[in-house]
C-alpha cells in the first residue's frame, strides 16, 4: 500500500476504492506503473495531488525499487512505535471502513481495540470557555462510565479537556491528529500525545513526518467523524474545525449532537439543528440514549 500511494498519481480516496475493488494494493500498483508514461529513473513528487500528505522526493525505476523502499520504511516506522494498518486488514477501524471518504491506510501509535468501535467524538473550540471545558469534561466522564471510547483531535481547549478527563476517569481515549505521528501539534500537547499513545491510541492518516497544514486538519476531521459512531460539538465558532466535523459527520450518515448552549449562541448551530440527523442536547444522558439505540442488537449502524 505504501508503494502504491507513493506513485502520487491519484487522490488517496480513489486508491481506497480501487484497492477495495481489486482486493490487492499490489495489483493496483502494477496497473498504475504499467499505465504511466514516465520514463525510468524519473524523479516524481510523492504526494497526494488533492490531499495534503507528507511530500517525499524519490527516484522511481521499477516496482521492486518501490517495494524495497516501502519495506525499509515499514521497519523504520515499526521501530519508532508506529504501526501502519491498511483497509484490507481486519483491524482497520470498522466504522471508518464504512464511510465513502475513508483513507486507504492509517498509522497507529499505541493500540486500537475492538471496544473503540463504540467511540464518540467530543470536539470544540481551541479557545474554550471555562463553561465549555467543564461541559466537555462532564460529557467525557459520562461516556467513560457508559463504556464508550472518547475520541478527539488533541487540539487545545475542548479536545484537551475531553482527552484528559477520559484518562483521569480510567477510560479509553483515541486521538485523531492532523499531523504525522512523529510530530505534535500543538507543541504543548506533546506529553499528552505520548501518554495517549502509551495507554490508548493515537491515529493519523498522514505520513509520519507530515507537518500541520491548512488542509490537514479538515481531513483529520473527516477521519475522526468516520472512526466514531457520533460527534458531539461542545462549542465552536462559524469558522471552527468542529463545525466542519459536524458537516462531515452528517455527510457520512453519523448523528451530530450540538449542546443547547452552542445553539443559543451560534447561528450556524441553529441552522444545523433544523437538519435531519442533528440532535440538540442539554445533558450527557441525551447523547448516550441515542447512541446506545444505534448499537443495540439489530441496528444497521457499525
Amino acid at each position: 500500500m505504501v508503494a502504491l500511494l507513493r506513485t502520487g498519481r491519484r487522490p488517496w480516496v480513489e486508491y481506497a476504492e480501487m484497492v477495495e475493488e481489486r482486493g490487492s494494493a499490489a495489483a493496483v500498483l502494477e496497473d498504475e506503473l504499467a499505465g504511466a508514461a514516465a520514463p525510468a529513473e524519473q524523479t516524481i513528487l510523492f504526494s497526494d495531488r488533492e490531499d495534503t500528505h507528507e511530500a517525499e522526493d524519490c527516484t522511481v525505476s521499477d516496482p521492486a525499487q518501490l517495494l524495497h523502499q516501502a519495506s525499509a520504511d515499514l521497519d523504520r516506522w515499526s521501530a519508532a512505535g508506529m504501526r501502519l494498518v491498511t483497509m484490507l486488514e481486519p483491524d482497520y477501524p470498522p466504522n471508518l471502513r464504512a464511510v465513502h471518504d475513508r483513507p486507504p491506510m492509517v498509522f497507529v501509535a499505541g493500540r486500537l481495540t475492538p471496544a473503540d468501535a463504540h467511540g464518540v467524538a467530543v470536539v470544540g473550540a481551541r479557545k474554550a470557555t471555562h463553561d465549555g471545558t467543564k461541559k466537555a469534561t462532564e460529557i467525557a466522564e459520562h461516556l467513560v462510565d457508559r463504556g464508550f471510547t472518547v475520541v478527539s483531535g488533541l487540539a487545545a481547549g475542548i479536545d484537551t479537556a475531553a482527552h484528559t478527563a477520559t484518562l483521569t476517569r480510567g477510560g479509553r481515549t483515541v486521538a485523531v491528529i492532523g499531523t504525522g505521528l512523529a510530530r505534535s501539534y500543538p507543541p504543548q500537547n506533546e506529553a499528552l500525545q505520548r501518554r495517549i499513545a502509551s495507554e490508548c491510541a493515537v491515529v493519523s492518516q498522514f505520513w509520519p513526518d507530515a507537518p500541520p497544514s491548512r488542509r490537514s486538519f479538515p481531513m483529520r476531521n473527516a477521519v475522526m467523524s468516520g472512526i466514531t459512531l457520533a460527534t458531539v460539538v461542545v462549542e465552536a465558532s462559524d469558522t471552527s474545525g468542529a463545525r466542519m466535523q459536524a458537516r462531515l459527520a452528517r455527510a457520512q450518515g453519523r448523528p451530530v449532537f450540538l449542546l443547547a448552549s452552542l445553539v443559543e449562541r451560534q447561528q450556524w448551530a441553529r441552522e444545523y439543528a433544523a437538519r435531519p440527523g442533528t440532535h440538540v442536547v442539554r445533558s450527557p444522558d441525551e447523547i448516550t440514549t441515542v447512541v446506545e439505540r444505534l448499537i443495540s442488537p439489530g441496528s444497521l449502524v457499525a
